[in-house]
């Protein structure tokens, strides 16, 4: 499969290293490195695929004019479109017959899809309470770029991870989200939030762009034990402990396990993206849908006013 990357930043590039041999071309009206500074000055005949790593507002029309022209599209999260412009792209998708996939890389985990066959297995039985905090250090880069420092801020960005996590691990989940806080500690858009899930389970979310240790923890609470995860494999060990409950009380049995290794997601999720542009598809944006309202409600809500506030 030939492949391009269009937006050639931090995301592009990863997805430009995992691409290898795949790469034809990359695209990129700003960055030097960039082979192409359009997408029109690639020859429509040499790529199949395209990886869309741009801001947010471009995604929309280009996801059209690739679907358009037959290519499959993987493209960064978030996808925030309204949802007639998403069933526009669904059915351009299904009409020409290849797939728009929206990656969430993290869900390549190790840990994750770990726990998400736990839960899928009903291995800690009813789910009550989960709680969530994504956060890391990049505050000051993040004020440097004027797209990212914008809008919703850290809620879009690492809201939307943690967002689609609850969708990867609860997929039921349907209850309406609450933003408890948006802090600007540094920023002009929100740098840190904390919101909540009303579930079921009821999910309690921390997201921060000031957590000078980048750190990824889940609690995860059920009838018949629990799940908790600290660490991602990029910021290592990550570590992995179920908890099985013993009645009427006291200390439960566990078992772990923990990795230490390189990010294995971005090369597992292309492998995906690849697989299903075999296969053909589906394509489906109801995730989306779902994490957009979600978003614009959290949005919606954030803090405005001085920084700190």
């Amino acid at each position: 499969m030939r492949v391009v990357v269009i937006g050639y930043g931090v995301q592009g590039r990863k997805r430009a290293l995992v691409a290898g041999g795949d790469l034809v071309a990359t695209v990129d009206p700003q960055a030097g490195e960039a082979s192409h500074r359009r997408l029109a000055d690639v020859p429509d005949g040499t790529y199949d695929a395209a990886l869309v790593c741009t801001p947010d507002a471009a995604k929309p029309a280009l996801l059209a004019e690739l679907l358009a022209r037959g290519k499959h599209v993987l493209v960064e999260k978030p996808l925030l479109a309204g949802e007639a412009e998403l069933q526009r792209l669904a059915d351009l998708a299904a009409k020409h017959r290849v797939v728009c996939y929206t990656a969430y890389n993290h869900r390549f985990e190790p840990h994750w899809a770990r726990l998400a066959a736990v839960l899928r297995e009903g291995g800690l039985g009813r789910i009550y309470h989960a709680r969530l905090f994504y956060g890391n250090g990049t505050a000051r880069q993040v004020r440097d770029s004027p797209w990212r420092d914008s809008g919703s801020g850290v809620i879009h960005d690492l809201g939307s991870h943690l967002l689609d996590l609850c969708r990867f691990w609860f997929p039921d989940i349907a209850g309406g989200v609450r933003l408890l806080a948006a802090h600007r500690f540094e920023n002009r858009a929100p740098d840190h939030a904390i919101f909540t899930l009303d579930g079921p389970p009821f999910v309690e979310a921390e997201v921060s762009l000031l957590s000078w240790r980048n750190d990824f923890t889940a609690d995860v609470f059920g009838e018949r034990g629990s799940g908790h995860i600290r660490s991602l494999c990029k910021w290592g060990p990550s570590t992995i402990t179920l908890r099985t409950r013993v009645l009427p009380s006291g200390r439960p049995l566990e078992e772990g396990d923990t990795l230490t290794q390189d990010d294995p997601t971005w090369a597992a999720e292309y492998a995906h993206f690849q697989a299903l542009c075999a296969a053909g598809g589906p394509s489906s944006f109801a995730n989306d849908i779902w994490i957009g309202r979600a978003l614009a409600e959290l949005a919606g809500k954030a803090t405005i006013g001085e920084k700190g506030a």
